[in-house]
């Protein structure tokens, strides 16, 4: 998909669909803005009819020179959807300066996204990047291993790491971690990194119980019987017996996602930003640097 700063450079005549006001239940929250030219769109309010009738309305703009145009639309039998809500929309054309405007936004908004660190590109790291890829996160594929990581040809951030850890103790507040490498120790040692931090959104490593019990065993003898509580092995575990990374790799995106949105995430990922760091997070990235 192009970004919006090559959609817009493609298309001279764009509108610009904003939601703004919602009442009641609605597909999209207050805000939420799509653009349309005359043969393409990019973003969406919600798809259905309010989609279909904001589209309709912004072409018929193109084609006549309209300008600005008010819509307020019930999310009800009217227009065939049961959302029960009710919208407000405004439709305007894009200057220039409209475009560098949204152009700032979008990227303003990209460096907000979470971060989603996949330790480790073999099979079911590369498939997980393949997904990852699609939503709305940054994803880092990182590896120890030169070859591995030129077998990624997803759209994501990759990064070939003497000191994998290092990216762990660098990443933001509310990161999630998804360690998958090819050997059980640096799978313990990036996994242990990742707990320490206890600012994670969701820390996650691939094996099974028995690896789950010796980790367990590992932390608590090696790194100050740190907890595991937080831990999630064997990862993506929702009763599949199919072992196909690309079959893995789609539980573990759900799994993540359904952390990384929920209000428990927000609300941690604002309490860490505001926290200082520990000493020995201190004293990590000194070294580290």
């Amino acid at each position: 998909m192009p970004t919006l700063g090559e959609f817009l450079a493609t298309h001279s005549s764009v509108i610009r669909v904003v939601l703004t006001r919602v009442r009641g239940s609605s597909p999209r929250e207050a805000g939420t803005e799509m653009f349309v030219a005359p043969a393409a769109l990019r973003g969406t309010i919600g798809g259905g009819q309010l989609e279909f009738i904001a589209v309709n309305a912004a072409r018929d703009m193109l084609r006549d020179g309209t300008l600005n145009r008010d819509l307020d639309v019930p999310l009800g039998p009217e227009i065939g959807q049961c959302c029960g809500g009710r919208v407000e929309l405004k439709l305007s054309r894009m200057r220039a300066s409209d475009k560098r405007a949204a152009i700032t936004r979008s990227e303003q908004h990209e460096d907000t996204l979470p971060h989603v660190y996949v330790m480790g590109a073999g099979h079911v790291g590369r498939a997980l990047a393949d997904q990852f890829q699609h939503l709305p996160v940054r994803c880092i594929l990182i590896d120890t291993r030169p070859d591995e990581i030129a077998l990624c040809t997803s759209k994501v951030e990759t990064r070939v790491s003497a000191l994998p850890e290092a990216d762990i103790w660098h990443a933001p507040a509310g990161s999630a971690f998804i360690v998958l490498t090819h050997d059980h120790g640096l799978d313990f040692l990036l996994t242990s990194a990742a707990l320490e931090r206890a600012d994670a959104a969701y820390v996650g490593m691939i094996g099974s119980a028995t690896k789950r019990a010796k980790f367990r065993s590992w932390a608590h003898r090696e790194c100050d019987g740190q907890s595991t509580d937080q831990l999630i092995c064997p990862i993506g575990a929702s009763g599949s017996r199919d072992k196909r990374p690309a079959i893995i790799a789609t539980f573990v995106v759900a799994e993540v996602m359904a952390e990384l949105t929920s209000e428990t995430a927000a609300a941690a990922m604002s309490r860490a930003n505001d926290a200082p760091l520990s000493g020995q997070q201190r004293d990590r990235k000194g070294r580290s640097a």
